[in-house]
């Protein structure tokens, strides 16, 4: 199934998409956070709560948001995941975190939950004071049962399902912090969707394939399979000292090719548009404001 959150007939509602049109299941407030409570839910819940959407309507005519707008807690994030990436972050003179190009053990950091939007929302660049905003496309995991002291060989048993997130990201403050949250977290640095694919939808996560465009020209091109610590690992990893819950989001990093990476550095500028996608889960698309 893809799940969606969006704006329509003036209220915001959720459903799933069916081919090319949306089945309404729930409309008003407790559509906000619809997407988000079934991230716990057994087949039988979801399935009765499809069953409620009666009213079809084509998906190109709505305002899509973030499949969970207001996540529960904050993004848990990976840096320096895929090797070309930790090397070329590494060698830009931002890296605060280790002395060592390639981690040996995952790189975690958060992004608030107000830097969430959707899929066509504006990115506020000009909150950034230093005028170095950056992207990030990475592959985002959404829990669906709690996890805890969870193993590499049971870690696909918890995820719901998969989205795209671009950790959009101020570098001069990234560098300037330290730790990353303040670099991470600003307003609309989070865009997210464009809908909530369940796992059971992915034949292979490894062989899935991320591109990112901006203004048209390919900056990012890898496969999930390029990941230093794979999605098992970073589940047992976070899991092993801290309770996961059903709809918290792991960002699992972004491969080679982001804006620091170029000499001089390609920042983003207002107008600047940035498509991304992983096969499997769409094309999600936001523009510098």
């Amino acid at each position: 199934m893809k799940f969606v959150t969006f704006y329509y007939a003036d209220s915001i509602a959720s459903g799933i998409i069916d081919g090319d049109d949306i089945i309404v299941c729930s409309q008003g407030d407790d559509a906000r956070t619809a997407v988000l409570k079934l991230c716990g839910q057994d087949q039988v819940v979801i399935d009765r709560w499809v069953a409620n959407g009666t009213n079809r309507i084509a998906l190109a005519g709505v305002e899509l948001l973030s499949p969970i707008p207001e996540p529960q807690r904050d993004i848990l994030c990976v840096g320096k995941n895929y090797y070309a990436h930790a090397a070329e972050f590494h060698s830009s003179g931002f890296d605060s975190t280790s002395k060592e190009s390639v981690p040996k053990v995952p790189v975690i950091f958060t992004k608030a939950p107000t830097s969430v939007i959707g899929p066509g929302a504006p990115v506020n660049g000009s909150l950034d004071p230093t005028q170095s905003v950056d992207y990030e496309i990475e592959l985002g995991i959404v829990i669906g049962k709690k996890a805890f002291q969870v193993s590499k060989a049971n870690a696909y048993d918890h995820v719901f399902g998969y989205l795209i997130i671009n950790d959009v990201t101020s570098r001069e403050l990234q560098q300037r912090h330290g730790q990353w949250t303040i670099g991470k977290s600003l307003d609309t640095f989070c865009p997210m969707g464009p809908w909530l694919v369940t796992s059971d939808e992915i034949a292979d996560v490894n062989a899935m394939k991320l591109v990112t465009k901006v203004n048209g020209e390919v900056r990012q091109q890898a496969v999930v399979s390029d990941l230093i610590f794979d999605i098992p690992t970073l589940i047992e990893t976070m899991s092993s000292t801290m309770t996961l819950m059903p709809g918290d989001i792991i960002a699992t990093g972004t491969p080679a090719g982001v804006g620091i990476g170029y000499t001089p550095p390609k920042y983003l500028s207002k107008g600047d548009h940035m498509s991304l996608e992983i096969s499997g889960l769409g094309r999600l698309e936001n523009t510098i404001e």
